[in-house]
């Protein structure tokens, strides 16, 4: 299974190498009420103050929320925000810190000041200058220590110094020979420095400034992520585009995310959460769409908290359920339709699974029965007998609910990938033009008796006995409600 449920519950088995610039983010909250009399400014009257792991940092608090583990390597400079650095890195379970000490270098600072959720400045103290051959060399050598317990690469480039060309080439030819994916969250005009990376992830802006093209609708952007995978021998990009959600381009294939925030507070450290989530989820062995829809659930949560906030996994699947339930209409789908979408999830290598019935009254043998079929493929396609149909199979009083509205229930449940109503009396012309990899029916039936059986098993496929949970009927339950 790779949808989001699952690779949530498998984060615990990935574990990410993420390396970059690393930075303290400090928060400084409080409230307005005036203008400064020395200057047109407003007043903030300091509140709270607070500091976070930034930059790099915040991939790795990221993993750690997801329920993965990560090994963070990077710099500090020999300060006292270093210093308070390390204590929040120790802090946190589940990270690894690999830090080098580089004397005469500022540990990065951003100072952000908040009123309302809703930033009036940020102040930065920083050093932008490359490592020392010699600091370079080292962090190399921690990299690859740490890659050889890891999943992934994540490339964090604040453009800080500590990700210059050299190291770039030579911790992505590192990944790659390990065969290992690597995610860069990008900096500056020149993505070639990023040549061999899996995926490189700008925004809307970045991808403008690194293509030289405009980005203002779908094609523009496809057309500018395809000029960089070309021209910069990245395989994928996937571009984040604020309130039009995201467009990930892979070799031919292209797809569009909608937004998945409902409203924004803050997209400080949107692309750490990105990046961790991509990471992730391809370690995990999931299709790049599925770690891409992950990154968006994920983002859409990181955007609705003020600061550089990490999305934990409840959030994520509350967000994810949520979603599902709004869009289930979205997976009510015509046969021709449903032709297209089947040929597309074909294309992702995904097993197909088939599954029917009349689904008058929902109730725990159904869902038991829809659990079992959801595991025994990656996609699950339900036939829904339509209102004609079920008079003709169970009689003038049946079904008890219209065939919309027992689409509709189906299609909110998180087995179900999509619903597709027939006429007729079985689901054979159904089967016969989907061609399922799958078809599951109750142990109530011998394999002789399901219809489709013989079908799906001539091109390869697979027949599924589902063990049935006793004590439940639709008959029965509707007996009951009418005495």
């Amino acid at each position: 299974m790779t949808d989001i449920s699952s690779l949530i519950g498998q984060m615990s088995d990935a574990r990410i190498l993420c390396v970059g610039d690393l930075m303290l983010d400090r928060f400084v909250t409080g409230t307005v009420d005036r203008v400064s009399p020395e200057a047109p400014i407003p007043v903030l009257n300091v509140k709270d103050e607070a500091a976070m792991i930034g930059g790099a940092g915040n991939v790795v608090r990221n993993l750690v929320a997801f329920g993965a583990a990560a090994e963070l390597v990077a710099v500090v400079g020999d300060d006292t925000a270093g210093d308070e650095l390390e204590t929040l890195l120790d802090a946190t379970r589940g990270v690894v810190a690999r830090l080098a000490r580089v004397k005469g270098r500022r540990t990065t600072i951003k100072t952000r000041f908040v009123t309302g959720g809703q930033q009036l400045l940020r102040a930065d103290h920083e050093t932008v200058v490359p490592l020392s051959a010699a600091d370079r060399a080292a962090l190399l050598e921690r990299a690859s220590d740490a890659l050889a317990e890891c999943g992934g690469l994540v490339l964090s480039d604040y453009g800080k110094g500590v990700l210059e060309d050299t190291l770039i080439a030579e911790l992505i030819a590192l990944a790659r020979d390990a065969g290992k994916p690597v995610i860069v969250d990008p900096k500056g005009d020149d993505y070639s420095v990023y040549r061999g990376a899996t995926l490189v992830t700008p925004n809307r802006n970045e991808l403008r400034q690194a293509s030289g093209m405009p980005v203002d609708d779908d094609d523009m952007v496809v057309a500018a992520c395809r000029q960089i995978i070309a021209s910069c021998g990245v395989d994928g990009v996937l571009a984040t585009r604020s309130e039009q959600g995201m467009t990930l381009v892979q070799g031919d294939a292209v797809h569009h995310l909608p937004a998945r925030a409902r409203e924004v507070f803050d997209v400080s450290g949107a692309g750490d959460t990105v990046a961790a989530a991509l990471a992730a989820a391809l370690a995990l062995g999931a299709p790049t769409p599925d770690a891409a829809r992950l990154a968006n659930t994920a983002a859409g949560v990181a955007v609705g908290k003020v600061g550089t906030a990490a999305a934990y996994a409840s959030e994520i699947l509350t967000a994810q359920h949520e979603a599902e339930f709004m869009t289930g209409e979205a997976k009510i789908a015509t046969l021709a339709s449903a032709r297209d979408r089947v040929e597309a999830w074909r294309r992702q290598g995904r097993r197909i699974g088939f599954t029917n019935g009349c689904f008058d009254l929902v109730h725990p043998g159904h869902i038991s029965m829809l659990n079992q079929a959801r595991a025994a493929c990656d996609v699950l396609i339900v036939g829904l007998n339509s209102d004609a149909s079920v008079r003709r199979l169970k009689g003038p009083e049946r079904p008890a609910q219209p065939e919309l509205g027992r689409a509709a229930v189906l299609a909110s449940l998180m087995p179900v990938d999509m619903v597709v109503i027939f006429a007729e009396d079985t689901p054979l012309d159904l089967i016969t033009a989907l061609r399922p990899d799958i078809l599951v029916k109750g142990q109530d039936y011998a394999l002789d008796e399901v219809v489709g059986a013989a079908e799906v098993q001539s091109w390869g496929g697979k027949v599924v006995l589902a063990d049935i949970l006793d004590g439940h009927s639709t008959t029965e339950t509707l007996r009951r409600i009418a005495q």
